[in-house]
């Protein structure tokens, strides 16, 4: 991971800390719209901490051992510091993101009934395979947010990162582990990992 980078997200999540006023701040809860109706949690919280900066905490939960045939438990937590070019809470903004997830889960790419064949000659099937560990997420959000009324927004945000996984292959089959490694593997993407339509109550 990139220290120097870690280090600036940091440095951003500070700013408004250190530039905050007396004056009254604002308060939202929020929940995401589109994970709902499928048994997902992701709700948060969003503090504003000077006129144009906030700070956020949000979680997600993904309880399913099975889902559609596969497995979907997903555990993860974040905090994210927030620039609004115009005023807190209102249209445009970037972020700063840093996350943390733990995850037992199958992956989409294995969603498949392809042969898996690893180092040793093993064969597989893609679908019997799943993964168990967790990551470390470092990214930029983009986001807007509509004002529905004086209490209600709408939240609409994604971020894209780097994504450090620490995780273990396995055979659900067998139980025994299909990629051969005697510790974890170690694997890091350039992925889009968060997003969503965040539904936002003005708590204060």
């Amino acid at each position: 991971m990139n220290y120097k980078l870690l280090t600036g997200v940091l440095a951003f999540l500070a700013i408004g800390t250190l530039n905050a006023q007396e004056q009254d701040k604002s308060l939202y809860i929020k929940g995401n719209a589109l994970f709902l109706p499928i048994g997902i949690i992701n709700a948060g919280v969003e503090k504003q901490i000077s006129p144009k900066y906030t700070i956020q905490g949000d979680v997600l939960i993904s309880p399913w051992k099975s889902f559609a045939g596969h497995k979907l438990q997903y555990y993860s937590a974040s905090v994210e510091g927030r620039y609004y070019f115009k005023e807190a809470f209102k249209h445009w903004y970037l972020g700063a993101n840093l996350g943390f997830a733990a995850y037992n889960v199958q992956k989409w790419n294995y969603w498949n009934d392809k042969l898996h064949v690893n180092d040793d000659g093993q064969t597989f099937i893609n679908s019997n395979l799943y993964q168990k560990g967790f990551s470390i997420m470092l990214g930029l959000t983009a986001g807007y947010q509509f004002q529905l009324s004086d209490r209600w927004n709408l939240d609409i945000y994604g971020t894209v990162g780097t994504s450090q996984s620490f995780y273990k292959g396995y055979d659900k089959t067998t139980g025994k582990r299909y990629d051969q490694a005697t510790g974890l593997n170690k694997s890091g993407e350039f992925i889009p990992y968060r997003g969503g339509v965040m539904i936002s109550y003005k708590f204060k």
